[in-house]
């Protein structure tokens, strides 16, 4: 056999043997692979920390709260505040209607115009009433005239029936005409004065001292009877009705201050309670209240409005909590608070509320020394540890942190 031919078969087989080997894994893989560079013990290792490591959970971090985030509940009076609205209202309002049926000569005021209480508004065609007076006043004279003939004859037939010409009942039916006569005569007095007082009436006369608020008719314009003519507004005194709940009334009382806030105006305006309904409206568990406001600048105006606010006291110490510490869900009311170093949430029974001050009464749910949250965190999970710490100072910048590196 050739020599050359037996080494080039040698070399063979052994490649040969060495792909086999890498295949199968009965051998080593050749040198310089990947695989070459892997720790057969530290692979081993790793998986055996990775099964050790597959049930162990990640310890929690503690929530940390500063003392201001963290409350007690405190004793308070929360005095109640009595709101209602509205526009305001003149109670001194006058409507001058037409007493006589006519056509309106003139009117000589418009709307705006300032008029004194008997001031002569205008002034309406009277023909009719005055024809009415004549008629009357000739009746009236009329009537006396028959009364004294009816005397007249009386007195005749007195001297006849005592000297026996006439018989007696002659003499009754003439005092009876008498009678008769002056009756008449009374009565068409009184339907004169009638007649006169319509007259009188039906001039056009202011019956307060204020403003004219509305003209409803215009000159020459033929007006009837009891027909509106103007509207007159006396603005010295204006008010606004509201109402209180029958579980309030009792704190309320008349002549309490009130503070008004009327639109259109920077200041609120000082009021006070002046009537308070006998009895609740309705169906509504509301009795009447009417607030009271001076305005003698008449700087106000009836119609604009108006918002007022009483504030009720309270004698009785509460339990409070700020309104920002309670949240709730699914319409209960609940709390934060720290109890043995872990969070809880505890449902709270509420009571009064103090809008201006922020705070709500705290009926059940806590105590005098619960740790309250004062405010609404997010993502708090109840059973989480939490501790209060003190507050932190701002850290100041050093120089060295502040200048970057140099290579």
């Amino acid at each position: 056999m050739n020599k050359k031919w037996w080494l080039s078969g040698m070399a063979l087989v052994v490649f040969a043997g060495a792909g086999v080997g890498v295949m199968t894994g009965t051998l080593p893989m050749p040198f310089g692979t990947v695989a070459a560079n892997v720790d057969p013990a530290a692979s081993k290792d790793a998986k055996s920390d990775k099964k050790k490591g597959d049930g162990d959970k990640k310890p929690d971090v503690p929530l940390e709260f500063i003392a201001r985030e963290v409350i007690q509940p405190t004793m308070a009076r929360l005095p109640g505040l009595l709101e209602f609205s509205g526009p305001l209202v003149a109670p001194q309002t006058a409507l001058v209607r037409a007493k006589a049926g006519g056509t309106l000569l003139s009117l000589a005021v418009s709307e705006g115009s300032r008029v004194r209480a008997g001031q002569v508004l205008g002034r309406i065609e009277l023909a009719e009433l005055n024809t009415r007076v004549a008629e009357r006043d000739a009746n009236l004279e009329s009537t006396r005239a028959t009364l004294a003939q009816a005397e007249r004859t009386h007195a005749s037939n007195e001297r006849l029936a005592a000297q026996q010409f006439i018989s007696s009942s002659a003499l009754e039916n003439s005092r009876a005409a008498v009678d008769t006569a002056r009756a008449t005569l009374n009565a068409a007095q009184a339907s004169l004065e009638t007649a006169r007082v319509g007259l009188r009436e039906a001039s056009l006369l202011a019956p307060i001292s204020g403003i004219v608020a509305k003209r409803h008719v215009l000159p020459g314009e033929k007006v009837s009877v009891e027909q509106q003519l103007l509207t007159i507004i006396d603005l010295s005194k204006l008010e606004l009705a509201g109402n209180v709940g029958t579980h309030e009334v009792a704190r309320v009382s008349e002549g309490m201050p009130v503070q008004v806030l009327v639109e259109g105006v920077d200041k609120p305006v000082a009021g006070r309670v002046a009537r308070i309904a006998p009895a609740a409206e309705p169906g509504t568990r509301s009795i009447g209240v009417t607030i009271e406001l001076a305005n003698p600048q008449e700087t106000l105006r009836a119609g604009q409005y108006a918002l007022a606010r009483a504030t009720l006291a309270d004698d009785t110490d509460r339990l409070t909590l700020p309104a920002s510490a309670l949240g709730r869900t699914s319409g209960q009311e609940h709390v934060w608070v720290i109890e043995n170093g872990a969070l809880a949430r505890r449902a709270v029974t509420v009571g009064r509320r103090d809008e201006r001050e922020g705070r709500v009464e705290v009926l059940q749910g806590v105590t005098p020394a619960s740790q309250v949250l004062a405010a609404r965190f997010d993502n708090l999970r109840e059973g989480a540890k939490a501790s209060v710490v003190a507050a932190k100072a701002a850290p100041v910048a050093s120089a060295a942190a502040s200048t970057p590196l140099l290579k």
